[in-house]
């Protein structure tokens, strides 16, 4: 049984408020569309990332089943990795027959902000069962650096 939290629930309006007033800063046009204020109606970003690294990479996982891998692209600039695409409907499908649609289908623009600069020149990506996998190498300036201590 699912337990109510009243706590996760006003963070998470507190996120699309301040989403709804980023888009005024920014100057982007907020979509009303994507708003999260009634509930299942929530402002899902697709695909889903995780973001981690290690002293040389970043990896970012990406969860797209459904995505042909031939309409994928990435573009990196800065410290911001964009992941854009198209996802197919289901074909054949009457309208008057859905009951529930919960799988979209259509174009999709992720921006994901990284945490340190990359060398974009590096970077791969592969795409498996529904996965994209991209290996992001740091640029020198923001990796690690051991430093030797005089003594003396």
């Amino acid at each position: 049984m699912a337990v109510w939290d009243p706590f996760r629930e006003m963070e998470e309006l507190r996120r699309e408020v301040d989403r709804a007033f980023e888009s005024f800063v920014t100057g982007r046009r907020p979509d009303f569309r994507r708003a999260a204020f009634l509930p299942g109606y929530g402002a899902r970003q697709y695909p889903l990332v995780n973001l981690h690294e290690d002293k040389d990479n970043l990896y970012v996982e990406a969860l797209a089943p459904g995505v042909d891998p031939e309409k994928l692209d990435l573009t990196v600039q800065g410290t911001t990795l964009t992941i854009s695409g198209e996802k197919r409907s289901l074909d054949g499908v009457p309208s008057e027959a859905i009951h529930r649609s919960e799988r979209s289908a259509g174009r999709f623009v992720r921006t994901v902000d990284l945490p340190c600069p990359v060398d974009d020149t590096g970077t791969v990506a592969s795409y498996k069962h529904g996965l994209l996998l991209i290996t992001l190498p740091k640029h020198e300036a923001a990796k690690p650096r051991q430093i030797a201590v005089q003594v003396g």
